[in-house]
């Protein structure tokens, strides 16, 4: 399966074809994307490694100003919007082999589509270079959600890094005059005991947990 041109887009903000006036390099569906937005860029990012077995390519449609996570000005700057960066690190730290995950989680309420598991979580495994990641989001908007994951099949697994994409005000965006209101920012939260490592992630928010792992194993791994 392909899934083409995926993304998130404000279709309401957009009056059609028929509403556009002819211009030369008109501006057309440069939307402001918030933390929330990047959250949700992230949800489907972990849906996709999720599904490997069966989406062998996932498009994200424009990259630049349309809809895009990267924004810029004529003859000006370039800066990142929130949904740069879940993409950026994914494609970055999502190597090797997509692991099979199946998340235990509470369940919340939500108005259009009634109870759903707080977490939603992705794994890869990069065995030739001793790397594993885990991507994960909480999907509470009002409450932390502690998260528990059994690393004992991965002998000698180290955490290296926790980092998270969230923001108390949900709609913060990133825009020319303040290109870094919305970024990763690293917190040293976790702890690993007997195999187990224990974090928090915070209410709507992305996260990617980096791990370094033993590069072979004297059995195959279930």
């Amino acid at each position: 399966m392909s899934l083409d041109e995926w993304n998130v887009w404000y279709q309401q903000r957009f009056g059609g074809e028929a509403s556009l006036e002819w211009r030369q390099a008109p501006r057309l569906i440069e939307d402001e994307f918030s933390a929330l937005d990047a959250v949700v860029v992230g949800s489907y990012l972990i849906s996709l490694l999720g599904h490997a077995d069966r989406v062998g390519i996932g498009c994200q449609a424009q990259l630049a100003n349309v809809i895009g996570p990267i924004r810029t000005e004529p003859g000006g700057p370039a800066w990142r919007q929130t949904t740069y960066w879940p993409f950026a690190l994914t494609a970055a730290l999502a190597r090797g082999d997509a692991l099979r995950v199946e998340p235990v989680a509470p369940l919340i309420d939500t108005a259009a589509y009634g109870p759903v598991p707080a977490l939603s979580a992705a794994a890869s495994l990069d065995l030739p270079a001793g790397q594993a990641a885990l991507f994960a989001v909480n999907r509470s908007l009002s409450e932390p959600l502690t998260l528990t994951v059994d690393l004992r099949a991965l002998p000698g697994a180290r955490l290296g890094a926790h980092r998270v994409l969230a923001d108390d005000d949900l709609r913060a965006t990133n825009t020319q005059a303040d290109p870094d209101r919305v970024v990763p920012r690293s917190l040293a939260s976790g702890r690993v005991d007997d195999g187990r490592l224990t974090v928090s992630l915070p209410p709507a928010s992305w996260n990617v947990l980096e791990f370094s792992v033993q590069k072979e194993y004297p059995h195959e791994l279930p």
